[in-house]
């Protein structure tokens, strides 16, 4: 239906809620699938599980993992097991390389492959800030798109040399002036905006804030600190894209802050599109609790 593997030889196979089976997550990455499970009962039925996706990928390799939070609270035990060796994937052109069993889990978020596609088409020529970077998708995106000078900010020193090493995958990037920096958001942005720093793109996308229903507001608070600040080094008229992956912040919430972020700033912002997840991450309409993202493209008007 969707033709992903057109575009991608990276993508979601199951989408939990999404596609039915409640506590299973399937992501596909060249050869090997990597198998998240989070309900007892899907991996009560693992066996089964492995054999159907067997058949429709074949000879294709597993890694499978739980995090320890729901081993137990689902009462099962899955025991660390090694991590499978970095696989080299193609994402429109663009080569990654996805590290499963390292700390971003999967190793490399397919989630966001359309929001990578559209936002680089913006880029050309211009300079752009991609906070929270993780392991360089939309930094690599731009790169490889033409922007005169793409820098990179993760607090994560794992993720930052793998963001670098994603770089150089892909010669046009690697021409690109590039830089990844391992720091904290917050005081390298208050130290940018005080050093007068601007940026024609600015993307914003943070790790899952909580998921725990109590910290909904601690969350919502962060993400308006964290927005207003990269506001503060948006050049007037730039793209400001802004996005969230904590699944008990709604679109209306989300948006809402991104209003008091704007006043608090002291900047106009005009929301141009909102979107999500990819295609290969749906959900039911009567089953909400898989649709999580939210993406918000913003122009900052002055």
């Amino acid at each position: 239906l969707l033709k992903l593997d057109a575009v991608s030889d990276a993508w979601r196979v199951v989408h939990s809620e999404g596609d039915g089976i409640s506590g299973l997550v399937v992501d596909r990455y060249g050869d090997l699938l990597v198998v998240e499970f989070f309900s007892a009962g899907a991996f009560r039925h693992r066996e089964w599980i492995f054999s159907a996706l067997e058949s429709q990928f074949p000879g294709c390799r597993f890694w499978w993992f739980a995090d320890e939070h729901v081993q137990k609270q689902e009462s099962f035990d899955l025991h660390q097991r090694e991590a499978p060796k970095p696989v080299v994937i193609t994402e429109h052109g663009i080569q990654f390389r996805a590290a499963p069993g390292s700390a971003h889990k999967t190793g490399f978020f397919a989630d966001q492959r359309d929001n990578r596609e559209w936002l680089s088409r913006q880029v050309e020529g211009k300079t752009v800030l991609d906070l929270c970077c993780n392991t360089g998708g939309f930094a690599v995106y731009a790169a490889a798109r033409g922007a005169s000078e793409v820098v990179g900010v993760d607090i994560d020193e794992d993720v930052i040399a793998i963001a670098k090493a994603n770089l150089k995958l892909n010669a046009q990037a690697a021409a690109t002036k590039t830089r990844f920096i391992h720091a904290d958001i917050f005081p390298w942005l208050r130290d940018a905006a005080a050093r007068g720093e601007a940026y024609d793109v600015v993307i914003l996308d943070p790790a899952k804030m909580t998921r725990d229903r109590e910290q909904v507001i601690p969350a919502l608070k962060k993400y308006l600190d964290m927005n207003k600040l990269a506001l503060g080094v948006c050049k007037p008229g730039a793209l400001f894209a802004t996005f969230s992956c904590t699944g008990l912040v709604s679109e209306e919430e989300f948006l809402d802050m991104l209003r008091r972020a704007a006043f608090y700033a002291n900047r106009t912002v005009q929301v141009i599109k909102v979107a999500g997840a990819g295609a290969d991450h749906p959900w039911l309409a009567h089953v909400q609790e898989s649709r999580y993202l939210k993406a918000v493209f913003c122009r900052v008007l002055d």
